[in-house]
Formats: structure tokens, sequence, C-alpha cells
């Protein structure tokens, strides 16, 4: 007689509970030989699928074009945005360096990335494009344009203490011999010249002043013959023009070793000057009437600034 109970086909509520615990307490039975080696293969699968599901991703090649991209912008975004750049060309001892620059910076910091090129400190430096540059004002203001050629002239600290430290101590001797001589202006040779008198055409001095040279050539001067001369000063050359009636001496200032110069007596705001082209007095080109508030700056656009360190 059937159990009272579900009806045919289902089982009642606990069946599967209590199979399954009769399942897990009735003793596991020793595997045969077929049976133990495909529950091992069938591990194994197990084992290299789990492997396989942590392999990393592959790594992005080198050369991928989103990585070199992002490289790429990192550098562009320090590098002075916002501010226009020029090209410059700087040009010293003979080797030139291209170099971008900005436009509205001035003279001042251009000497400090010249000094960062070459090792020149800045306050050695003659910087020129087309006459010398100003300090105080920027490279816009000069009308510096792309490609514009920058002349420097200048030497290292220890290039001046190899070179002049010997001048200057000559230069001293000379000096000391000189005060022990009559004054220049009363010489023979020098005496010839300035009974001429005053040039009717010299330019105008300024007694007592120090100006800087003037955009023009200095004339109405004579020469150690009497002959009318003129200075011009060419400093994107970095020459000394020396013109007469009959022709022009390009002179290199790096060539001219000394300029020695005297006021004239009874005229003292004018001097006679002498530029020395050789290794002795024998060389010197005689220059005279050369009004006195110039003096000085011929002898720094000649020699340099730095011939005092």
């Amino acid at each position: 007689m059937a159990a009272a109970g579900a009806p045919d086909g289902m089982e009642e509520p606990g069946m599967d509970t209590e199979a399954e615990t009769v399942a897990t307490e009735v003793p596991a039975r020793p595997l045969n030989c077929v049976e133990a080696e495909a529950a091992a293969g069938a591990a194994a699968e197990d084992s290299c699928a789990a492997r396989g599901s942590l392999q990393p991703a592959p790594a992005q090649p080198p050369g991928d074009p989103a990585a070199q991209a992002s490289v790429s912008n990192g550098e562009d975004a320090g590098g002075g945005a916002g501010r226009e750049l020029v090209d410059l060309k700087i040009i010293w001892n003979k080797t030139k360096h291209d170099v971008k620059f900005p436009l509205d910076s001035t003279g001042s910091e251009l000497k400090q990335k010249i000094h960062s090129i070459t090792g020149l400190p800045p306050a050695m430096q003659k910087v020129m494009y087309k006459g010398l540059v100003p300090e105080d004002k920027t490279l816009r203001e000069i009308k510096v344009t792309s490609g514009a050629k920058i002349m420097v002239v200048g030497s290292t600290i220890n290039d001046v203490l190899a070179v002049n430290t010997p001048k200057d101590a000559a230069q001293q001797g000379a000096k000391a011999e000189e005060n022990k001589k009559e004054p220049l202006c009363r010489q023979k040779q020098h005496r010839k010249v300035l009974d001429k008198g005053k040039p009717e055409d010299v330019m105008p001095s300024v007694k007592g002043a120090q100006e800087h040279l003037p955009t023009v050539p200095l004339s109405g001067m004579y020469n150690k013959s009497g002959g009318k001369v003129r200075l011009t000063f060419k400093l994107e050359q970095d020459q000394l023009w020396i013109g007469t009636k009959e022709r022009t001496e390009k002179l290199p200032m790096g060539s001219i070793k000394n300029v020695v110069s005297e006021p004239i007596e009874g005229h003292e705001d004018y001097h006679m000057m002498a530029f020395q082209l050789g290794p002795t007095e024998a060389s010197y080109y005689w220059v005279y009437w050369v009004p006195t508030q110039y003096v000085d700056a011929i002898k720094d656009t000649v020699l340099g600034k730095w011939q005092y360190f």
C-alpha cells in the first residue's frame, strides 16, 4: 500500500537533504586505475585554465603612437608658452651658435644666455646688432628679426689674466717712462703738426664730459703728416677704419696693442691720440685734435672694458 503524502512523480520535502546526508556518510570507494587517470586529467585541465586566466595583458609596444604622443605633449607643455621666439645666430670667436630666444627679452637677458653658451661673463661681453645692444631694451624694440646675426666680442677671465697681466705691467712701465719725459705735445715731431693750429672743421668738444661714440665718424682731425683723417668704428665687424684722402685702412680692433692719449697744452678740451699697431712705439699711428669727451669711449671700444680686470 502506497504511503500517504506526495503524489507520484514528486518527492517529499527533505528527501534531497537526506540523500545528500547519506551520501556524505557513505565511505568513499577506492578508485580503480582507469578512474584515477581520468580524475587526474580533469584536474590538470582545470589548473591550466586557471593559469591562463591569470596571464597579464600584453605590454604596449614601445612604438605605440599613444605613448609617444603623451611624452611629446609633456615636453611641449613646459616650453615658453605664449612667448614669441626668434631665431638668432650668435657668433663668437669664429664659432656660430643657433639659438631660439624670446623676442621680448632684454639685452641684459641675452647676455646671460650668451654666458650660458660661451662662458663669457656678461660684464666682459660686447654684444652687437647694428651697433651695441642696449641692456635695458628688448630685442623687439631694437628691431631684431628672425635669422639675425648677433656678434659677440670678448675674452674669458682666464684669457684676460693670461694675456693682459703682462700687458698691464708693460703699460705701467711705459707710463712711468712717459712721466719722466717732457709732454708729448712739446716734442718736435708733434709740434710741427700742432703748430698748424686747430682745424676749422674739427668736431666740437665738451671739457670735463664723457660721452658714447657718436653714430657718425669722428672727423676734422690731423694725422702725423698734417693731412686730414677720420675715424670710423665698425662695431658689427669689430674694426676701426682710419680714413684719409688717399685711402682707408681697415684694422681689426684685436690687432691694436694699445691706445695712448694726452691733452694738448693750451687746448685741454682736445687730445692727441696714438694707436699702437705693432710691438713698439715706432708703430704708433698719431691722430691730433680728438674731442676730449670721446677719449675714454675710444679706448673702451678698441681695447675692451675688460682691460681693467
